[in-house]
């Protein structure tokens, strides 16, 4: 086993989360003593994928998952899905003893070959083995995407080994390449920008954020900033209030996105918006869109560095003056319904903006953010997992925030829900404050209006919740706390900081 620790050492892996298996039993004899590395145990694959992202994410560095016996690495899809189209190194291992006893329908035993399909590409590797058979995971690694390391063991011939002095910890992976031509995109910012230009942030990583701020306040153009962005505050003045209404009425000439897939609705209708071109400047590759477009691929400073100057362009199409007219809307909607689900998001957002990290999860959360959420004080580092669905966003926000003194994370019921088991890896943790604080909107409660009086059909839709938040903090062992108003909010202050608490945040929807 000492290749294999050597082999993902060298490619910058310096954490494993480990899922129980009987498989895994010969690896992990060799894995206890070994110094260099930490070792998180995780009893459901599911949460331990995500779990594994989440430190992905924290971290900038590969992080190895092992999948437990049977079909329990068919668990991990969601998160290695996730890790894709977020463009992170995770790392999906599973063992097979000698012989293969795949399609024999063997207790515990599955086909692993190509298992995640396009997500992850499988790579072979039988122990024990000369170091020239090993594989690059370095080079491997090197395009950022995720891999699954399946790992063949004789165990007969394997011994527990104590000498791990020769192991040496590589770097963490290098941005992805620039790829793609800027000429298209210089020539429009330098010539056409002025027929009316909208930027669109998506999300992106601490590193990017200061080249985009560059960007952003040198072309002067209006800006939808998605919360992920961490940028959302620092550009308040170029900010568009109410941008997919705004912006469907008023569609700009062009579009010029950087960062992740926006979110909002106005980016989904671009689809059928032909007459506005859409420039993308990503970090993770994909274009969002699957009508054309020009996307240039890699690093944003790296980017920025190759696109030279660029002009003050300014807000030729005066969107910003009719921006304001929506920011003073949502005010008073927020003075006049202090009990809505807006203004809890609003007063939420006033604490959380204090904390090392924030993440946030479902569309209707996001959405509530993006709208209504305080923009005066900077959130450098917020995730959100929404474009990936409610799936695993408790133990993202987890593996996020092992490292952070106080973090917060905000989500929908039904995803709460889909997380259950993520609270179990909170006692390996170190010590801080830890909120997670659960929106209550009936299930899928927007659902309700599609459903009309039909009452098949909103049973079907909605879904409400059948287990209390109140009685999931109890199994989680955490603090529980119910929301309804602002006021209820300053219990946050009262909190230790060493603290774990689930927070109910209860609207009343007919306000």
């Amino acid at each position: 086993m000492l290749s294999l620790l050597s082999c993902t050492t060298m490619a910058g892996v310096a954490e494993w989360v480990c899922c129980p298996g009987e498989k895994n039993n010969v690896l992990y004899n060799a894995l206890a003593d070994c110094p260099v590395i930490h070792r998180w145990a995780v009893a459901d694959d599911r949460s331990a994928a995500f779990f594994a992202l989440g430190r992905v994410q924290a971290t900038a560095r590969p992080v190895v998952v092992t999948a437990g016996d049977g079909t329990a690495a068919a668990a991990m899809l969601p998160a290695v899905a996730a890790a894709y189209y977020e463009r992170r190194p995770l790392l999906v291992l599973t063992m097979d003893s000698e012989p293969d006893t795949g399609g024999t329908g063997a207790p515990l035993a599955m086909e692993k070959e190509n298992l995640f399909g396009i997500f992850a590409p499988t790579v072979e590797m039988n122990l024990p083995c000369p170091v020239s058979d090993l594989p690059d995971l370095s080079a491997l690694l090197a395009e950022g995407f995720p891999l699954h390391l399946r790992v063949r063991t004789d165990e007969a011939a394997m011994q527990r080994e104590t000498d791990f002095s020769a192991l040496e910890m590589g770097d963490a992976p290098m941005p992805p390449a620039f790829r793609g031509s800027l000429a298209a995109l210089s020539r429009m910012l330098r010539f056409h920008a002025v027929e009316g230009l909208v930027m669109m942030i998506g999300a992106l990583e601490p590193a990017e954020q200061e080249p985009v701020l560059w960007l952003a306040q040198t072309l002067r153009v209006p800006v939808v900033a998605e919360a992920a962005s961490g940028l959302r505050e620092e550009l308040a003045e170029l900010l568009l209030h109410g941008a997919d209404e705004l912006l469907m009425q008023h569609p700009p000439r062009y579009v010029l996105r950087v960062g992740g897939v926006p979110t909002g609705h106005f980016w989904e209708a671009l689809e059928d918006l032909p007459d506005t071109e859409v420039f993308s400047i990503t970090r993770t590759g994909f274009s969002g869109l699957c009508r054309r477009s020009t996307v240039i691929e890699g690093d944003p400073e790296q980017i920025m560095k190759a696109l030279g100057d660029v002009p003050h362009v300014g807000d030729t199409e005066r969107l910003l003056s009719r921006s304001r007219h929506n920011a003073a809307r949502s005010e008073e909607r927020l003075l006049a319904h202090p009990e809505s689900a807006a203004a809890l998001v609003r007063a939420f957002s006033c604490h959380a903006s204090l904390s090392e990290v924030i993440c946030l999860s479902s569309p209707t959360v996001t959405e509530l953010w993006n709208r209504y959420a305080q923009n005066r004080v900077p959130t450098l580092y917020l995730r959100d997992q929404s474009p990936h669905g409610a799936d695993g966003a408790i133990s993202v926000f987890l593996g996020n925030a092992a490292d952070a003194g106080s973090a917060f994370c905000l989500v929908g019921d039904l995803t709460l829900l889909r997380d259950l088991h993520a609270a179990a890896i909170v006692p390996q943790l170190p010590p801080g404050r830890r909120i997670v604080a659960v929106l209550n909107n009936e299930g899928a409660g927007g659902a309700a209006y599609a459903a009309g009086n039909d009452p098949e059909l909103q049973r079907l839709l909605v879904q409400s919740p059948v287990f209390k938040a109140e009685n999931i903090a109890r199994l989680w062992g955490a603090e529980y706390y119910r929301i309804q108003n602002e006021a209820d909010l300053e219990i946050l202050d009262t909190l230790q900081e060493d603290s774990f608490a689930l927070l109910e945040l209860l609207p009343d929807y007919n306000s």
